[in-house]
């Protein structure tokens, strides 16, 4: 799974939600890539990883909310746009249940306003566009794979689901030359959402308190290194630009290493040398028990494969963590 310098060199690149954890990781790697990044920035996040780390001084900044199509279509054509990186969304599930209407604004007219932007656009040749597993919803067979129908009910996973089913019509309807990710839960380092598991066990751990799950750590889930979601968000973009019969296409991106919360809270705990327990609450509400994704078809259509094990990306986020937490 090798990315081609010699095709991000230059290259202009929108990335909505740059500031956000994919956001961060992806820009990171595009201008290590020597691409000409242009990143959408809503709000002043100095927690984040593009923030902390400069790297937002080495781009172009263009600030503004997904919801206003003035701006998505000025910035898209004042820059020449060439490749967009779809990932802004209001990305917590709890907040999506306090607060559908502004999840919906954010997740699905943000994304048709880019794709109507992109339609409009002279320069744009791929447009990556990030669904989520929460878009299938509550599905009998596991793992999920890209033929299972997309049945979101809860407001974050209709939010998703809409927001694919968007982008495909844009590619049916119009050629637009546009493919969808389907990733399971992100984690590395730059995550501020005190409320997922992976950065909240770790700041448990690091102050010595008992990190709390909510539920009753019996979820299974998919958990995956950001730094492979920013690898795979590229990858799909180059094999976008060569292969006009990927328009439409939907890709599970999945280290395929399925693991109950608790257990995850346990692994992360261990390798931090802890002797600390988890503190059950079970209060979750609204959220599916089991998800997974095959990532068969990624394998076989793209040779796309992680690049880090999970243990591996634990070991790289935590030791970001402790680096920031110090």
């Amino acid at each position: 799974m090798d990315i081609d310098p010699e095709f991000w060199r230059d290259r202009p690149v929108l990335v909505t939600g740059a500031t956000g954890l994919l956001g961060s990781w992806l820009t990171r790697r595009l201008k290590e890539a020597r691409a000409d990044v242009v990143c959408l920035v809503r709000d002043w996040t100095p927690q984040s990883e593009l923030v902390r780390s400069h790297l937002l001084d080495s781009v172009t900044v263009a600030r503004g909310d997904l919801r206003d199509p003035n701006l998505v279509e000025r910035v898209v054509g004042e820059y020449e746009i060439n490749t967009v990186m779809h990932v802004a969304a209001q990305a917590v599930v709890g907040v999506a249940n306090r607060n559908p209407l502004s999840t919906f604004e954010s997740n699905i007219q943000g994304t048709w306003n880019v794709m109507e932007a992109c339609r409009r656009s002279g320069t744009v040749k791929a447009v990556v566009v990030a669904s989520s597993d929460k878009a299938y919803g509550d599905q009998p067979n596991l793992p999920y794979t890209e033929d299972a129908p997309l049945a979101g009910r809860n407001p974050y996973d209709v939010s998703k689901a809409c927001a694919d089913m968007i982008a495909d019509s844009y590619a049916k309807s119009f050629g637009l030359p546009v493919a969808i990710t389907r990733c399971g839960n992100f984690f590395g380092g730059g995550d501020m959402n005190w409320n997922r598991i992976v950065p909240s066990t770790i700041r448990s751990a690091i102050r010595g308190e008992r990190p709390v799950i909510r539920s009753d750590g019996k979820y299974i889930r998919d958990y995956l290194y950001v730094e492979d979601g920013a690898a795979a968000y590229m990858l799909l973009a180059e094999e976008l630009h060569r292969r006009p019969e990927l328009r439409g296409a939907a890709y599970n991106f999945s280290n395929e290493s399925q693991i109950t919360v608790l257990d995850l809270a346990r692994r992360i705990l261990k390798s931090m040398g802890s002797d600390l327990e988890p503190d059950i609450r079970n209060e979750a509400s609204n959220e599916i028990r089991y998800q997974y994704l095959s990532a068969a078809r990624a394998r076989r259509d793209l040779n796309w494969r992680p690049l880090f094990t999970l243990d591996e990306g634990l070991e790289r986020t935590i030791g970001w963590y402790r680096e920031f937490l110090a």
